[in-house]
């Protein structure tokens, strides 16, 4: 994996810590942490405000991100109209075979979570398009891709990704960086083997097995024989 880049926000790595995994598989909880990453600070009655809440219910549950080190209390304010601010600008986990029954429950919980609230977004962008000019309408976009892909070369691609946002990132930690005329944009993105070609050989490598196993030639179709 890349080395972080200096000055440019890091993301939480999950991995290890299904507690925190668990923690934030609720889907209040990451709409509470994702309105702290991009409005900063807030009390729970502000929070409320923007999530449709009561105040009880997400100074609850920022109590709770707070207790798995996902937030912390800002400065000034008592009680509920204290505020809370982000630790980290993101987070990232992954699970394989080897990760243990628990912590991948829980990422898979996340991850679940997380695909819920991205269908949703896209779904309310679609809904009222037609409010934004077409400057946005032409910025907005919707690509796929196929291709056969080594793990590593996917996860480059994934690497390369972050890479390429982290400047933006950036302007959420730093508001007077933010350009004008600037809209709060959410990009998800899947990338994954596709099901059906699990086993599937790429071109070449069935081209070398066909050779492998054609007859040789015979007296019959021999022109030097």
């Amino acid at each position: 994996m890349p080395e972080p880049a200096a000055g440019l926000p890091q993301p939480r790595d999950l991995d290890g810590d299904p507690y925190a995994l668990r923690a934030l598989a609720h889907p209040l909880r990451l709409r509470l942490l994702e309105e702290l990453t991009m409005l900063g600070p807030l009390t729970a009655t502000e929070a409320a405000a923007r999530v449709g809440e009561s105040p009880s219910s997400c100074s609850f549950h920022l109590r709770s991100l707070a207790k798995y080190g996902f937030i912390e209390e800002a400065e000034g304010g008592t009680g509920r109209q204290r505020p809370w601010r982000v630790v980290t600008t993101g987070n990232r986990w992954a699970t394989t075979r080897e990760t243990p029954a628990a912590e991948r429950a829980a990422g898979d919980a996340l991850s679940a979570v997380v695909r819920d609230r991205d269908q949703r977004l896209l779904e309310e962008h679609l809904a009222h398009r037609d409010q934004l000019d077409d400057d946005w309408l032409r910025a907005a976009f919707n690509s796929n891709y196929g291709g056969w892909l080594t793990p590593a070369e996917l996860d480059d691609i994934g690497e390369k990704l972050t890479a390429l946002w982290a400047p933006y990132l950036g302007r959420l930690t730093r508001p007077d960086d933010i350009p004008e005329g600037a809209r709060l944009v959410h990009m998800f993105a899947y990338a994954f083997p596709r099901a059906d070609y699990y086993d599937e050989q790429p071109p070449a490598d069935r081209d070398r097995t066909d050779a492998g196993h054609r007859p040789g030639p015979t007296d019959e179709d021999d022109p030097d024989a």
